[in-house]
């Protein structure tokens, strides 16, 4: 029987591979992390949220002791707050004063409910969320980002203001791109030997820019722009202003940088709209944090709620999260990007992690490489999400098989979370936006509390 992870958690690679699988982890969950700084806009910077989310991911794993195989980025479940941040603000920089003080409160919130789940266990979480509550949340968090997926898939060229790519709608050439990427990707995964089963994505994004290059050359030679998938502005934007030293190093624009300047125009008042604008979204990203380390449990065939202990993972995305805000000014959670990265690449050495998280640290600086990858067209990365984002839906589903269907009460609580999900069941209430997965959940849970109560008074 083949082994179910090449790399276990405590092992670690060659020093040469395990900065290759690092760059691997850091192509899968880029696109993300630096998206949501773009969404969010006011002057907020791609950079700093990438060191953010080393950062947060080096302080996920000092309170995991180093147990657990995942990385934190740039979280899209608080858009909304950091939205509401910037628009109750009096200054841009109050504005930031806010997202560092609203990730400080989300984070409390975890650091809470750690408490909670040190001194009262995990088995109540287990009963409020069997795997019949669990693995429909876990399979439509995938099937949630299908769409964005292929949307990615028929998109290139350069970008707008709010990082979404200009050019898009059906574009064979883009299509053609995708593809190439997600054939290498399942071809080296499933037939690859050695170091090519270990890094398909690599490969992959190689092989589908190399694809988009060719398309851009011709692209230029005849004057047809729809055949220009790659967009070479980063790498112009180096040599805007002549040849210097930011061409090759340049530091990011930190958040509480731009803070200090705010901190005269924060008062109560604000402080209370940023409580309400961040703290409910700590409570359905808490449910988000179970649901990725059950994934990563199954994958990895160890209970992480047990050990490290949920509290720890906890602990570790809430402070983590703070420490990503203070720095790139978006609340940091766990990726199902490298969750799926750990289970495609069998790979779950968390000391490829850390190499990953102070890789995101020192690329921040280097302008050449943060150009290179702000370079990658959004069809290549479209090609690759499919595969990460597949998984994740399939890992829900590989846990449903464990559930007993033929008990009403478990097919009914697996149905609606199904369908609440998939169909957008999505909810706002005031400034808080429920999205369709937290949704999904609580309806879920609340099926699943009075039918199996039902069953016990009988």
């Amino acid at each position: 029987m083949e082994k179910k992870l090449v790399y276990d958690i405590h092992d670690k690679p060659a020093f040469g591979q395990m900065l290759v699988f690092a760059i691997q982890q850091l192509l899968a969950i880029m696109a993300a992390t630096i998206a949501v700084p773009a969404i969010v806009g006011n002057g907020m910077s791609a950079s700093a949220a990438l060191f953010g989310a080393g950062i947060g991911t080096l302080v996920y794993q000092l309170f995991t002791k180093f147990r657990s195989p995942v990385f934190l980025g740039s979280s899209f479940a608080f858009i909304s707050s950091m939205e509401a941040a910037f628009a109750g603000a009096i200054s841009v920089s109050a504005g930031y004063v806010g997202l560092i003080f609203g990730a400080a409160l989300a984070g409390l919130v975890y650091v809470i409910i750690a408490l909670v789940v040190k001194y009262a266990g995990v088995n109540w979480i287990n009963k409020l969320m069997p795997a019949a509550v669990i693995g429909p949340t876990v399979a439509i968090i995938g099937l949630s980002l299908a769409g964005a997926a292929i949307k990615d898939v028929f998109s290139y060229g350069p970008t707008d203001s709010y990082g979404s790519f200009i050019m898009s709608g059906f574009s064979w050439v883009s299509m053609i791109c995708a593809l190439v990427t997600l054939f290498v990707v399942v071809l080296c995964s499933t037939y690859g030997k050695k170091m090519t089963k270990l890094i398909p994505f690599i490969i992959g994004i190689l092989a589908g820019y190399a694809v988009g290059l060719v398309f851009t050359g011709i692209g230029y030679a005849i004057g047809n722009d729809s055949l220009k998938i790659i967009d070479f502005a980063p790498f112009q934007a180096l040599v805007s202003d002549g040849v210097s030293l930011k061409t090759f190093v340049a530091v990011p624009d930190f958040s509480f940088i731009e803070a200090l300047k705010g901190v005269n125009d924060f008062n109560l008042s604000y402080a209370a709209t940023i409580a309400v604008a961040y703290i409910p979204v700590a409570f359905v990203v808490f449910a988000e944090h179970i649901a990725d380390h059950k994934n990563l449990s199954t994958v990895i065939d160890k209970d992480l709620l047990e050990d490290p202990g949920l509290h720890r993972t906890l602990l570790g995305d809430g402070v983590g999260s703070i420490a990503g805000a203070f720095f790139g000014g978006c609340p940091n959670t766990t990726y199902g990007e490298s969750v799926g990265c750990v289970a495609i690449t069998r790979n779950a050495s968390v000391a490829t992690i850390t190499t990953t998280a102070v890789m995101a640290v020192l690329i921040a600086f280097i302008s050449p490489f943060v150009a290179f990858l702000d370079s990658i067209p959004g069809c290549v990365m479209g090609g690759v999400c499919i595969t990460l984002y597949g998984f994740i839906a399939v890992s829900g589903l590989k846990m449903i098989q464990k559930v007993d269907l033929e008990d009403n009460a478990n097919l009914f609580t697996v149905s609606v979370i199904l369908i609440a999900g998939i169909g957008g069941m999505a909810m706002k209430i005031g400034q808080v936006t429920l999205t369709a997965i937290a949704c999904a959940l609580i309806l879920g849970i609340i099926v699943n509390i009075v039918l199996h109560a039902k069953k016990d008074i009988k």
